[in-house]
């Protein structure tokens, strides 16, 4: 039985902020359907590295191959060659990263309009369908400063998945979540992988990691220093890094009683 075609191919990524190098050669694979934490502590590089795939990051060597669409080192594409790439990745901010002035509709089909072309029609339906799915459908009128946190959430990753993307990015998602609403981004997140998607999800949450993800990939020193299925690297660490990454301290907030409001 043959391999499915990775979704996303990293090799050799270099990339580096001024003059110091972040990132100095991560390898990593994502196939179709599969959920996978890239994890490490803060400043290992983990948000470099979604941004270098999102084109939002230039990089200096290696080759990313994304939704079947290539990246090369150097300066970044303009925003107009980019557009291949744009329909097959999506990206979810740490910070959600919502315009204030648009509506939640005017939100998840700002893409869809002026970068992919769509009509109105279609961008409209799309999003609708979207935030039904999501539960979010009777805000579609609202402004993000009238959203809770979940819903600002589930508000960004209708936004990401409004052009039909195989690769979703996310960035520390569970950073100020409660353990109730990780566990449901989690269930939702594995709903997307379910329909053939493929995820990578940045994150230092080591117990959301093993509950909801198929695999981990440990990155410090600037590269992928240990990788595996999420239970297995987890609980029996092999790098020093994943060891240290176990110990830190974790970040808790008070349970809510919903969710996802």
């Amino acid at each position: 039985m043959t391999e499915p075609v990775p979704v996303l191919s990293v090799e050799g990524l270099r990339a580096a902020h001024g003059a110091r190098e972040v990132l100095r050669g991560v390898d990593l694979q994502l196939a179709p359907g599969e959920l996978c934490a890239l994890m490490g502590v803060s400043g290992a590089g983990k948000s470099t590295v979604l941004r270098a795939i999102a084109a939002l990051q230039p990089f200096t060597a290696g080759r990313i191959v994304a939704g079947g669409v290539p990246l090369a080192p150097g300066p970044l594409p303009p925003e107009s060659r980019l557009r291949p790439l744009r329909s097959v990745v999506g990206m979810v901010f740490q910070a959600h990263s919502l315009f204030d002035h648009l509506t939640v509709r005017e939100n998840v089909t700002l893409a869809p309009l002026h970068a992919l072309g769509w009509s109105r029609d279609r961008a409209d339906g799309a999003a609708l369908e979207l935030l039904s799915t999501l539960g979010v459908a009777a805000r579609a009128d609202a402004y993000p400063r009238h959203l809770s946190g979940g819903e600002s959430q589930r508000v960004a990753i209708a936004r990401a998945l409004a052009p039909g993307p195989r690769l979703l990015l996310m960035d520390e998602p569970t950073s100020a979540l409660d353990p109730a609403r990780r566990g449901a981004l989690g269930d939702t997140l594995r709903a997307l992988a379910r329909q053939g998607r493929a995820l990578l999800v940045a994150t230092h949450d080591v117990e959301f990691a093993r509950a909801h993800c198929d695999r981990v990939a440990v990155l410090a020193d600037g590269a992928v220093v240990e990788h595996g299925v999420a239970r297995d690297v987890l609980d029996r660490p092999a790098h020093t890094a994943t060891r240290a990454l176990l110990l830190a301290e974790p970040t808790t907030s008070p349970v809510e009683a919903n969710p996802w409001t």
